[in-house]
């Protein structure tokens, strides 16, 4: 088939790197065309310091170098490569990836957990039938753990936990021994870990759950092949494997029927955390779903949207959801983006341009919440919602315009020094103070200009008379600014 017809995911997981390339058929259903899949253990290669060895990255470029191959001739908004725990805690990350998008011929994103785990279920989704049912999933992969809370295609509650299959058997099963201490040991950290899974995934929450991706097919695998239903995990079935493990003693002298060789070596740490997830969430069943991240990677580059349409859609949706005023919105941000210019100048970098912006638009989402804080109730769910695919930097920064864009600005007086925020959140604020009234405020003839750390706004002769709360209004805001580095003097006429 020709690479034009064709799409491709490469899912960089701690155990290991798989590459699927898929054809669109009918009904948008994407067709498995090829599936790669190489046991690199990368996850394995990180040491206390969270340094990648050469060891690790050598194993995970060779394998991309065989990827790249069989990539060649795909136009780049056909191919998707992601990388997850391993990469999102090695401090040689960057050199990992530089050279691994060159050999791949591709560029290789590390992705959030929260966005590992929004790709999880709609890969887990895809595979499903249609139900109105709200579905739990559990996916335990090599160094993390996501769980979530999703209906029909869209997840609506997730998050992921730095434990997995990989990370659990090398802290506790390093000996190789397969001892009630060593898994009592495992399970009681697992939980531990996954605490606040507890009360932020009830019962009462979901109807179903799932289990995907390399534990869930591991132990599905075994239990088949022993005559079980493998479809259906239970938490039986679960120590029935357990006591074999048990039984047996020794990673070195594990032979189960039906569990595949390179699955040997953790296998050990994936049941622990599942034992911990069912006993933690009290999960009576989990059925074996065939979906997983890259099946979730593949439908996000079916939907063929660029990344500025992808993110204008994400803050409709958060504006829909929280009932917020769009057109207050549109009118803050604009005032908003032309007081920043005139302040930034050419100093003006990318990320702090789409934080202001989308800050902006989001100012009120957390009204819906309570009129009382409400600005920290939208911070809240800057920082925490899983429908918004930001990177981590560009989050932080929305999440910190969005608190401080009202009250007090000692909230932020650990980063109010930087420009990057300073200037931005300036804008913001004077912004929502001008349209404190709901309409277009009079803005012509009004000037802002920046000299150093200190701002000067003037109006046009009569504005002050005329519109006598704004004038109020930015009085008070000079006041604020006066109690940080950066002060914001007035010219009001």
């Amino acid at each position: 088939m020709a690479p034009e017809s064709l799409l491709a995911a490469v899912d960089l997981g701690s155990n290991s790197f798989r590459l699927e390339i898929g054809r669109v058929g009918s009904h948008q259903r994407i067709e498995r065309v090829e599936y790669l899949k190489e046991t690199v253990r990368q996850g394995n290669g990180l040491n206390s310091r969270h340094e990648l060895s050469a060891q690790a990255m050598q194993r995970g470029w060779e394998c991309l170098a065989r990827f790249g191959e069989r990539l060649t001739g795909f136009a780049p908004g056909r191919v998707r490569a992601v990388a997850t725990q391993t990469l999102r805690e090695a401090i040689n990350a960057e050199e990992f990836v530089t050279r691994g998008s060159e050999l791949l011929g591709f560029p290789i994103e590390i992705i959030s957990g929260e966005e590992e785990a929004r790709l999880i279920y709609r890969g887990v989704s895809s595979s499903l039938p249609p139900s109105q049912q709200r579905r739990l999933v559990i996916d335990i992969g090599g160094r993390s753990t996501e769980i979530i809370i999703g209906q029909h295609s869209q997840a609506l509650q997730l998050a992921s936990f730095p434990l997995g299959s990989v990370s659990w058997s090398s802290k506790f099963f390093a000996d190789g021994a397969l001892s009630k201490s060593n898994f009592a040991a495992a399970i009681a950290a697992a939980k531990e870990c996954l605490a606040d899974a507890r009360l932020a995934y009830p019962g009462t929450a979901w109807d179903c759950a799932y289990a995907s991706s390399g534990t869930a097919n591991a132990v599905a695998d075994a239990l088949t092949a022993q005559g079980l239903d493998g479809k259906i995990i239970t938490r039986s079935k679960l120590r029935q494997l357990y006591q074999q493990l048990l039984d047996i003693g020794h990673v070195d002298r594990l032979r189960i029927p039906g569990l595949k060789e390179d699955r040997r070596p953790v296998v050990a740490g994936g049941i622990s955390v599942m034992l911990a997830v069912v006993e933690l969430l009290d999960i009576a069943e989990l059925e074996v779903a065939q979906g997983a991240l890259r099946q979730g990677a593949l439908h996000d580059l079916l939907d063929h949207e660029p990344p500025a349409d992808k993110e204008a859609a994400e803050v409709l949706a958060l504006q829909q959801d929280f009932g917020v005023d769009t057109v207050q919105a549109q009118r803050v941000s604009r005032i908003a983006s032309d007081l920043w210019q005139r302040i930034q100048g050419d100093a003006a970098k990318p990320m702090s341009q789409q934080a202001l912006l989308t800050a902006a638009q989001l100012h009120e989402v957390g009204m819906r919440i309570s009129l009382n804080d409400y600005h920290r109730h939208g911070a809240y769910i800057c920082e925490h919602c899983g429908f918004a695919t930001w990177e981590s930097s560009l989050r932080e920064r929305i999440t910190q315009l969005v608190l401080g864009h009202q009250g007090k600005l000692r909230k932020l007086e650990h980063v109010i020094d930087n420009p990057d925020l300073a200037l931005p959140l300036m804008a913001l604020r004077i912004a929502t103070q001008l349209s404190h009234a709901r309409r277009d405020p009079q803005t012509q003839g009004l000037d802002l200009q920046r000299d150093g750390s200190e701002c000067k706004l003037s109006t046009p002769a009569g504005w002050a008379a005329a519109y006598p709360q704004s004038a109020r209004l930015l009085e008070l805001e000079a006041a604020a600014w006066s109690k940080t580095p950066w002060s914001l003097k007035l010219l009001l006429r």
